[in-house]
């Protein structure tokens, strides 16, 4: 940040801009290099705080103090609070200060504002919880599991899960690791355990269990990618179609709202979702069904899948009435205002928030409770890595949508420069089928999901009970 916000300020590294002219001068190659220097710098920095910063906050809680287990379970709804809090003010404080005050004044409050929060992190390093790695590289685990497997496939699994190779519970009590139970998922990788295979480094149980996680973890992750693609246009067709409609404040006057600012009633209706599920919905469901969470991980991704339908079928009636203006109004230009309101666009941005508290936190809260306990970092970049590779899709989606369908005479498609003259409709009832199409898929996996935890032996009431992990305790 410090180098961006001196590539904005600095006469040195921008183009030089005459005094009533239009057009800037073009950036010499060293500006460039050193501006994008900046941005690939930051990027390199996301990578390594973003999949790591929510795991450290949340391993700041003891799973075996039951007043900070609850607590967890709380953490990421406010940790996605205050994150978004931060969103807000940057869409509504920093872009005025940026187009009133100038950029390098943007730049240089965040800046600022990071320099402050690495001293207090820094202050606050020896008060911090560090939970050690301990032993292998758990992606080398992973490669050994499935190289087992495959290296002991013709050999028979022993109808008595206990007969497949475990260290003893004094080895983990020792080592300060957790034994996993055997689930009945992925059978083929039990092979890896087998007692006498051909394996020199024989995985244990508990090993291919963690690779079970891994595994399932990854198949959850795929049905995520149409909601993180759903998502996405956020920031590409909604501000596009926003671009077309009036966007003068209250009928008229000087004031315009930027197409782009709209965005942040998804931020607006996430700050005011996240605080009632937290304090209203969670213990509402927890009287009803016992679980510490009120509902199970996975039902609430359900219901944030389900609302990406609600979404695309509010766009897809908002862009009907759009259409219907335009034919009334016999609009063709592409610069022509369609004389509809931009606050049409609002529902389908509240509805897209709302449904990020259960989707969005929902998917980081598994990924990190579902991983292996020495992959929690890992855990979460399956969450980040599904929002790069929703926009990298949506970009390929409306790319492949717009050739398909102009076809090989380049006639009119439903995606087109022209947005007063396109199908965005036909687009959106797409996106609203395979959005339903995953929601079948994703609830076909649920339903064969193995959880890292499972009810407790002995509960009174079986499957009502949110359960403890599946893991071995040493006495005491």
């Amino acid at each position: 940040m410090v180098l961006l916000t001196m590539a904005v300020s600095l006469k040195s590294l921008r183009p030089t801009c005459a005094a009533g002219e239009e057009k800037c001068a073009k950036a010499t190659p060293s500006q460039l290099a050193f501006f994008y220097s900046a941005l690939y710098i930051i990027a390199v920095g996301a990578g390594g705080t973003k999949p790591n910063i929510s795991t450290f906050g949340a391993d700041q809680f003891d799973d075996f103090d039951a007043v900070e287990k609850k607590k967890k379970d709380s953490f990421f709804n406010w940790w996605m609070f205050s994150s978004f809090i931060g969103g807000l003010m940057a869409t509504l404080g920093l872009v005025y200060i940026q187009e009133n005050l100038g950029w390098g004044v943007g730049y240089a409050i965040p800046t600022t504002g990071l320099i402050v929060s690495l001293l207090i992190f820094y202050a606050g390093t020896p008060n911090y919880r560090h939970k050690a790695r301990r032993g292998e590289s758990p992606a080398r685990e992973v490669v050994q599991v499935l190289a087992a497997a495959f290296a002991n496939r013709r050999l028979r699994l022993p109808e008595d899960p206990k007969e497949l190779h475990e260290l003893d519970q004094l080895h983990y009590v020792v080592a300060g690791k957790r034994r996993l139970h055997h689930t009945s998922a992925f059978r083929f990788l039990d092979k890896a355990a087998v007692k006498g295979g051909r394996s020199s480094n024989q995985p244990t149980a508990t090993q291919v269990e963690e690779s079970k996680l891994v595994l399932g973890m990854f198949i959850i992750w795929l049905t995520s990618l149409v909601p993180c693609t759903i998502f996405a246009q956020v920031n590409t067709l909604f501000v596009k179609q926003g671009t077309t409609l009036n966007r003068s404040f209250a009928g008229g006057g000087g004031f315009r709202i930027p197409a782009a600012s709209i965005g942040s009633f998804v931020t607006i209706s996430m700050l005011i979702a996240i605080p009632l599920y937290d304090r209203c919905f969670v213990p509402f469901m927890r009287r009803r069904t016992g679980r510490p969470r009120g509902i199970t991980l996975l039902q609430r991704l359900g219901v944030g899948f389900a609302t990406h339908i609600l979404v695309t079928a509010v766009a897809y009636s908002v862009e009907l009435r759009r259409m219907r203006v335009i034919r009334t109004h016999r609009i063709a230009s592409p610069d022509a205002v369609v004389p509809m309101s931009i606050l049409w666009m609002v529902p389908q941005y509240a509805l897209l928030g709302f449904g990020d508290v259960f989707t969005a936190i929902g998917l980081l809260e598994f990924f990190y409770d579902q991983s292996p306990e020495n992959m929690q970092s890992l855990g979460t970049t399956f969450f980040t890595s599904g929002i790069a590779a929703g926009n990298f899709l949506s970009s390929v989606l409306v790319t492949a949508v717009d050739k398909l369908t102009r076809g090989r005479r380049g006639g009119k498609g439903w995606i087109g420069k022209n947005f007063n003259d396109s199908h965005l409709d036909y687009y959106y009832a797409f996106l609203m089928g395979i959005t339903a199409a995953n929601l079948g898929v994703f609830l076909w996996v649920a339903m064969r999901y193995n959880y890292k935890v499972e009810a407790a032996e002995g509960s009174p009431e079986p499957g009502k009970m949110e359960a403890v992990r599946t893991v071995d305790y040493p006495e005491g």
